[in-house]
């Protein structure tokens, strides 16, 4: 690939992760004409057709299958070196794409990751949050901060904190509502479903001193936001699940109550990041930061 510049191969590995020009442009701060431009002076320099464009989608060749798949490699090798490099100067530097939940990620990685580009000022960080569970790899990410603990084995993950949902309502709708003895009695509640990255709707599976219980609840409100449903919470709408960090301050004002307090879920805080990243020094100095700074109350 003589004559190829890695900026260019950088802007055809986003346009196919993204699945547009526009998509491409958007991240890379760039115009669509622009990237445009960039893949046309690409495909004249290789003397190949990377795409068959039409009015609605756009769809790589064969050849563009090619030369993205030698594109990996080599910018993989280029995001290595210089990951050495910095490494050996003792600073880390390039880019890191982090992203997290909503919740969590406003709440408790961003000012994280704040601090984190303030104590490294040679790194260039992406933060992007999903009511989602995002897919690392496919998706280009180098760090994925997410709650619970169903980790797919091909990513490597480290824990950043330990984390637990439990079930909690205000006192002025157990006042009316009356307070729950068992999980049954769940269903006759007003419960406050969340539909949020990887959690199965309308199902809560918790853990107990008989081993893990699932329980189907209802009620008239749910959201894809977990902020949402916390917030309806405190207001009296119903009982929520949510994990310990988010609730904490709402119990210690008495907003909140925790119900059942016998019955938790599992909700480890964990840094994942694909198999290529395990020996990345910017990844570990990041992923030590996170763990430094969540671990504190």
């Amino acid at each position: 690939m003589n004559n190829v510049e890695n900026g260019d191969l950088r802007v055809l590995v986003t346009i196919i992760r993204k699945g547009s020009f526009t998509g491409a442009a958007e991240e890379l701060g760039m115009s669509a004409a622009y990237v445009s431009k960039r893949i046309g002076m690409l495909e004249e320099a290789l003397g190949v057709r990377l795409f068959e464009r039409t009015t609605r989608r756009i769809v790589i060749t064969d050849e563009g299958e090619q030369v993205y798949a030698r594109a990996l490699r080599i910018l993989e090798q280029v995001d290595e070196m210089l990951d050495d490099l910095s490494e050996r100067r003792g600073e880390p530097a390039g880019m890191l794409r982090i992203c997290s939940s909503f919740g969590f990620g406003r709440n408790a990685v961003a000012p994280v990751i704040a601090r984190l580009a303030a104590s490294h000022p040679k790194l260039q960080i992406r933060f992007e949050v999903f009511d989602r569970l995002v897919d690392t790899v496919a998706e280009g990410f180098d760090l994925d901060v997410r709650i619970g603990d169903a980790i797919p084995p091909q990513l490597v993950a480290r824990k950043l904190m330990d984390n637990h949902r439990i079930l909690c309502a205000a006192p002025g709708y157990l006042a009316r509502a009356g307070t729950p003895k068992t999980l049954a009695d769940l269903a006759g509640h007003q419960c406050l479903a969340i539909k949020e990255r990887d959690h199965p709707f309308g199902t809560w599976r918790l853990r107990g001193r008989n081993g893990e219980e699932t329980v189907r609840v209802a009620g008239a409100l749910s959201t894809n936001h977990g902020e949402i449903a916390l917030r309806w919470a405190v207001e009296g709408a119903g009982i929520v699940l949510r994990s310990q960090w988010d609730a904490r301050r709402y119990l210690e004002e008495g907003a909140l109550v925790q119900v059942l307090p016998e019955y938790t879920q599992p909700a480890n805080v964990w840094a994942v990041y694909p198999q290529r990243l395990a020996g990345s020094g910017r990844v570990r100095v990041c992923v030590d930061f996170l763990r430094r700074y969540l671990a504190q109350p």
